[in-house]
Order: C-alpha cells, then sequence, then structure tokens
C-alpha cells in the first residue's frame, strides 16, 4: 500500500484528535474517550473511502455515513469541518446554545450529518434503511455505520443485524469500535457481548477483526468487505479508549468528562 497515503491519513487522524481535545476542552463537556478510539477509522472513511462532495452535501450518490454511537460526536464534527462541510473555527461552538454542534449529531442542522443519533442502538437500522433505498432507487452507494460496543448491548442492533442479513445487504458496512469501556465500566462487567466476532457471523454478517489504529489494516478490510456480495459485512476494529493521549488511554473516567485547561495544553502536546 502506498506509504505516503498512509502517513497523510496518520496525520490527518492526529488533527482529528487535536480538534477532539480543542473542541471538549473549550465546551467543558462532551465524550473524548470513544472519539479518541475511532477516529481512525473515521478518518479513514472521511479522507480515502467514501464518496462525498462537501459543496454538495445532499448529492444523491453520495455514500452514507452513520455514527451511531452519537455521543462521540466530536469525531464526526472534526472530521467534516477538516473535510470541507463547514469552518473549522465552529469546533470551538460545540455544544453551545444555538450552535449546530450539539452534543449529539443533528442532520436538521449540520450539512454533513446523515442521521440524528443519540439514544443508542438505533443506526444500524437506519443504515439498513438507506441501504434498501439505494437498492429501490438504483443507486449504487455505499452505507458505513460505526457502533460502539457498549451500544450492541441493545437489543435493536440484533433485529437490525438479523434484517441486514435477512435482506442480503451487501452495501452496508458497520465498524465495531471495540475498545472494550463503556460509561459504567468495562463492558465484560456490565454485559458481556463476547465473543463478539462468532455472534455476527451468527448473525450472517462477513467478519474481520482488525487493529481499528492500523491505518493500512483499515483500508485493507474496507476493500475486502466491498467485495463481499450478498452479506453485510462488520468489521470489529480492536481499538483503545482514549487513544492518542497517555492519561486517558484505557481510563473509563474519560468517557463522559472533558479535559481541563492544564490537561488539554498536555495532551495537545502528546499529539503535536
Amino acid at each position: 500500500m502506498d506509504g505516503e497515503k498512509i502517513k497523510r491519513l496518520e496525520e490527518k487522524a492526529r488533527e482529528i484528535r487535536r480538534h477532539i481535545i480543542r473542541m471538549t476542552g473549550a465546551a467543558g463537556s462532551g465524550h473524548p474517550g470513544g472519539s479518541l478510539s475511532s477516529a481512525d477509522i473515521v478518518t479513514a472513511l472521511y479522507f480515502e473511502v467514501m464518496r462525498i462532495d462537501p459543496k454538495n452535501p445532499r448529492w444523491p450518490d453520495r455514500d452514507r455515513f452513520v455514527l451511531s454511537k452519537g455521543h462521540a460526536a466530536p469525531v464526526l464534527y472534526a472530521a467534516l469541518a477538516e473535510r470541507g462541510f463547514f469552518p473549522v473555527e465552529d469546533l470551538l461552538t460545540l455544544r453551545r446554545l444555538g450552535s449546530p454542534l450539539q452534543g449529539h449529531p443533528d442532520m436538521k442542522k449540520l450539512p454533513g450529518v446523515e442521521m440524528s443519533t443519540g439514544s443508542l442502538g438505533q443506526g444500524l437500522a437506519c443504515a439498513n434503511g438507506m441501504a434498501l433505498a439505494a437498492r429501490l432507487d438504483g443507486r449504487d452507494y455505499r452505507v458505513y455505520v460505526l457502533l460502539g460496543d457498549g451500544e450492541i448491548q441493545e437489543g435493536m442492533v440484533w433485529e437490525a443485524a438479523m434484517a441486514a442479513a435477512h435482506y442480503r445487504l451487501d452495501n452496508v458496512t458497520a465498524f465495531l469500535d471495540h475498545n472494550g469501556l463503556q460509561i459504567d465500566g468495562p463492558v465484560a462487567k456490565v454485559m458481556s457481548v463476547e465473543p463478539v466476532a462468532e455472534k455476527w457471523r451468527a448473525f450472517g454478517w462477513d467478519v474481520q477483526v482488525i487493529d481499528g489504529h492500523n491505518m493500512e489494516e483499515i483500508l485493507q478490510a474496507v476493500e475486502k468487505a466491498r467485495a463481499v456480495r450478498g452479506k453485510p459485512q462488520m468489521i470489529v476494529a480492536e481499538t483503545v479508549k482514549g487513544k492518542g493521549v497517555s492519561f486517558m488511554e484505557n481510563m473509563v473516567e474519560w468517557h463522559g468528562v472533558a479535559p481541563k485547561p492544564d490537561e488539554v495544553e498536555r495532551a495537545l502536546a502528546e499529539l503535536a
């Protein structure tokens, strides 16, 4: 794979992480942990994989992305701004009254947001609907969706998983941000979802397990997924909560707590 491309994407992911820290620090609230863990996946999708046009965000043939774990909105906002959907300066309005950058994505307020999400467990069903619409309309766009591992404790996820396989939605590719932590503690202790890969296979999906911070593995997994016919695809991405900031990594406390000013400076120094 092109080494320069990988380096470019890795640097873009660092910039996305820097935005996440600045945004949540300025807001004094938000969810940095799960945003940082999914930054490499979102970067790969928005800067290499998806067919999108920031100047025409409602282009009918665009690929769609659904952030099912809507509390990780900072990573989506950072990617959209860096991609040119709105000014980067607006990121610092996160969670302010009247800002289109609310605590969870709102498709009616911000260009590039495909689905309003926040209530966990609903994103995959929405992705299925988009994928079925593509089939009915004779369009070849793909739908990508990002789920959290704590999120898949929701029963609606598995109803949607069954439906996607039943309707042979091979234009749906899901990522699971498998960082092992949720707001109340380790996923394994709150409500284990293991063996996660085997469960998705049992539901009729094509499944890959990758290092979710290895850009080359992410791109190769997407390429393999695109070649699958007759099945939806799940890419289980092994990730680290708070990835990139040493004092946030694998710490459940950073699920939904914003860094203080001195912590922002420490984090940005590590991400320089």
